[in-house]
């Protein structure tokens, strides 16, 4: 890579927006592969649009609105199908839908033209402002601290939730509290890899580092270092071979994880023999 593309400010945002965004996907990811809630990401992500719509219709930084929207969704869907009984994929889709309706709607009510709708679908991480920095290093170590205050619980949660809940865990909480982190993982990657992205970015470096580690913070440092190597080679990539960045960077992922997998079946079969 050319070293005179550091001197532009827009090259070190999306370098130092790699690097946060890495730390807070492996941490939360981490926890979304273990307790194989994926799909609960994707659709706390895709609700968030609504969070989008609300910000450009209001005149204020969309992620100001996705953040309240998304907190908003995962806590729903959370009490929706622990307490209100109703069917997990049935609250994630029904969310899904209307927080995207929402989105297009209040875009829709908003004079004049929403610039920068493209990059939040699908990602553009050359366009993070200075701003948006501060915001996902403060939401980093939000993720951070609650991770570390409540590392045991999660860890009960992920592994076992009903030996958590007869050991006196408040499981429903935590669980809450872990949709929290993943709502606010997801407001951060919507910046680097879009909506539509999230959950891609979300889960594969965390599964990856899985095959690697068999403890959960090994898993997370894994994850992370993943996360980063792949946001940094795919934006390099995208640089030099003028791609949209967020998704060169989840095709980047998604060959390193069936690389990874493809090897491991070589491996078993040939003990197999």
């Amino acid at each position: 890579m050319n070293g005179d593309i550091f001197a532009f400010e827009f090259f070190r945002n999306a370098v130092l927006a790699s690097l946060l965004a890495s730390i807070a996907c492996g941490i939360t990811g981490s926890y979304v592969v273990v307790k194989k809630v994926g799909f609960i990401s994707g659709g706390i992500a895709h609700t968030a649009f609504g969070g989008i719509g609300l910000g450009y219709y209001l005149g204020i930084n969309p992620l100001f609105g996705v953040i309240p929207f998304s907190l908003g969704a995962a806590i729903a869907i959370g009490l929706l199908s622990r307490k209100a009984k109703v069917a997990e994929d049935t609250a994630i889709a029904a969310f899904w839908a209307v927080g995207m309706a929402v989105g297009v709607i209040l875009i829709g009510l908003t004079p004049g033209y929403a610039p920068n709708l493209f990059s939040y679908l699908f990602g553009n991480i050359l366009t993070v402002p200075t701003g948006d920095l501060w915001m996902i290093a403060m939401l980093d170590l939000l993720i951070a601290a609650v991770t570390w205050l409540f590392g045991k619980e999660f860890l009960a949660l992920s592994f076992d939730e009903e030996y958590a809940e007869v050991s006196g865990v408040k499981t429903t909480l935590f669980y809450l509290l872990l949709l929290c982190l993943i709502a606010l993982t997801v407001v951060i990657l919507v910046r680097v890899v879009g909506i539509v992205l999230v959950i891609a970015l979300l889960t594969i470096p965390a599964a990856i580092a899985r095959v690697f580690s068999r403890t959960l913070g090994g898993m997370m440092l894994l994850a992370t270092l993943f996360s980063a190597f792949f946001c940094l080679t795919g934006l390099w990539l995208s640089y030099e071979l003028d791609l949209a960045s967020g998704a060169t960077i989840i095709i980047l992922a998604g060959a390193a994880f069936l690389l990874v997998h493809a090897g491991r079946l070589v491996i078993s079969s040939r003990r197999a023999r």
